[in-house]
């Protein structure tokens, strides 16, 4: 199974969940997916340090070993290649791709290895929660559903999700990249 190959591989980590959905064959998963491992500590085979990219809170559905939903976070659009290569193999052909991006300033659709990648702005928050928002699926839908299938009813949702926003080449979302102020955070006084 491909999450398992993946766990064994070390490319899951912060996982949330990792299971079979109610539909046989069918698997979600939610937490970080590595980008780019982390190098081998001294003297180590097998001993890495921690990731050097991630997609951060992604969540797959991944069905005949193939990734059928992903979505998730990455800093810089410059990663999202990254990602393309990594795991082109492991894409399905008709993979709904929903990815936050941190750098751009306008929602997006790229086309990378024939799958078409909707990039959306992300400012602030939760990406589990921006990506109910965005499918405007309701809390109450949620409720009573195993975690697994809260994965596979965003999924179903993002089937029918079209945003009218611009099919650039990959190039051209380059251009467009904005550069990401963040506010210093302080604790309690």
């Amino acid at each position: 199974m491909l999450l398992e190959t993946y766990q064994t591989k070390g490319l899951l980590t912060v996982t949330l969940v990792n299971g079979q959905t109610s539909d046989a064959g069918v698997y979600a998963y939610r937490g970080d997916l590595v980008l780019k491992e982390g190098t081998l500590r001294e003297g180590s085979t097998t001993d890495r340090r921690p990731p050097e990219a991630l997609l951060i809170h992604s969540a797959l559905i991944v069905e005949n070993d193939k990734i059928k939903f992903i979505n998730g976070l990455l800093p810089t659009l410059d990663l999202l290649p990254v990602f393309v290569e990594k795991y082109k193999d492991d894409i399905a052909p008709d993979c709904i791709a929903l990815i936050y991006i941190e750098n751009i300033g306008k929602g997006l659709q790229v086309e990378l290895d024939d799958v078409t990648y909707k990039l959306i702005p992300f400012k602030q928050g939760l990406v589990w929660n921006e990506l109910l928002e965005e499918l405007y699926i309701e809390k109450s839908e949620l409720k009573g559903q195993s975690a697994e299938d809260k994965v596979a009813i965003a999924y179903a949702s993002a089937k029918t999700y079209n945003p009218k926003t611009p099919l650039v080449s990959y190039a051209e979302a380059e251009d467009k990249t904005i550069v990401v102020v963040k506010e210093a955070s302080v604790g309690a006084i």
